[in-house]
């Protein structure tokens, strides 16, 4: 089968067919096999770039396989063979999942436990794009923060993955939204998703912007902190906050970890919530599981949308993380196999 394989720790924005890239298009990989009598096999349409994904390759992430390894997360396809004592889906059935490692791959297999049907009305494509940015951000908002109806959400990045997603799911929970990211056309996206303020930083800062927003709306603060960036732009934030209020730490795109003061937490009375959203498959898998079944039903209903930034072949993969290092993408980076024709997104 055909796979992506990293082979070398390395920049992955280098072109495959260099020596130097730390990847291979591998075209001889062997299909895996089932390994259990749950066991599916999943032939892969789609499989989404995270940034996790960028950084595990660099050798920057704080989970580090051993080499050589096939990357890649979430995932979508159709059921390719199932073992004897699968009850839940039958060959042919459309599937999405999340693995720790492995989707960048025509084939994959994971117990029916970890897959979820795509339900009506939801494309292979965006159901790949689904797991993890609007797994994390559900995860974060719903069940971490308990974000509610009237309360003011500041997203920062959110133009990226887990920002589109947050954004999206801080509206469906009837939040005030303030969206912060860089350059026209992202603000333009996000003042279409229908956020209430949005931050251009390329041309006025995150303080005085806000500030004077709260102050039209009468609005004492922020209540919840979305921060997928670290850095400099989450020092300002802070100063941002009400007292009481909630700081989700998403990740750190600006390269750069923040300093959160413990002892204005302390008077603040903050709440600071570090959330890896992978090491709920082994901590509390259930949580996952609820997550991404309402995910797929809000999906269906409409009520989220996924966007598609950027869809490449596996032999373009080198342009896909070029992509997410630039910063270019606005929403989601895809690999897709087979005929990306056939699996366009419709949501």
């Amino acid at each position: 089968m055909e796979a992506l394989v990293c082979r070398k720790l390395g920049d992955p924005t280098v072109s495959i067919h260099d020596e130097k890239s730390p990847i291979l298009l591998s075209k001889t990989e062997p299909i895996p096999q089932l390994n259990s009598s749950t066991a599916v096999r999943v032939r892969v349409k789609a499989t989404s770039l995270n940034y996790a994904n960028y950084l595990q390759i660099l050798g920057k992430y704080q989970e580090k396989p051993p080499l050589p390894f096939v990357p890649g997360s979430d995932y979508s396809g159709t059921v390719d063979a199932v073992g004897p004592n699968v009850s839940n889906f039958k060959v042919g059935d459309t599937v999405c999942g999340f693995a720790a490692l492995g989707s960048f791959a025509q084939f994959i297999v994971a117990d029916q436990t970890e897959l979820f049907p795509v339900p009506k009305g939801c494309d292979l494509l965006a159901a790949a794009a689904l797991p993890v940015a609007f797994g994390t951000s559900h995860v974060a908002l719903v069940h971490r923060a308990q974000l509610s109806s009237g309360q003011v959400l500041l997203v920062l990045g959110a133009a990226g993955g887990v920002g589109v997603a947050a954004v999206q799911i801080g509206k469906v929970c009837g939040a005030t939204i303030i969206a912060v990211a860089r350059g026209a056309e992202k603000i333009k996206f996000l003042k279409s998703l229908g956020v209430d303020h949005v931050v251009d930083l390329s041309n006025e800062s995150v303080i005085p912007s806000v500030k004077e927003f709260l102050k039209a709306r009468k609005l004492k603060g922020v209540d919840v902190l979305y921060d997928p960036v670290g850095g400099k732009l989450t020092k300002e934030s802070l100063k941002l906050l009400k007292w009481g209020a909630q700081i989700l730490v998403i990740g750190f795109a600006s390269g750069e970890i923040p300093v959160i003061p413990a002892n204005i937490a302390l008077v603040k009375n903050w709440t600071v919530h570090g959330l890896y959203w992978g090491s709920y498959k082994i901590h509390r898998p259930h949580v996952l599981e609820d997550s991404l079944k309402e995910l797929l039903l809000w999906a269906a209903k409409g009520l989220i949308t996924i966007h598609i930034s950027h869809t490449y072949s596996p032999s373009e993969a080198n342009l896909a993380f070029s992509a997410i290092e630039d910063r270019k993408v606005i929403g989601k980076v895809m690999i897709a196999f087979d005929d990306m024709k056939s699996i366009r997104p419709r949501l």
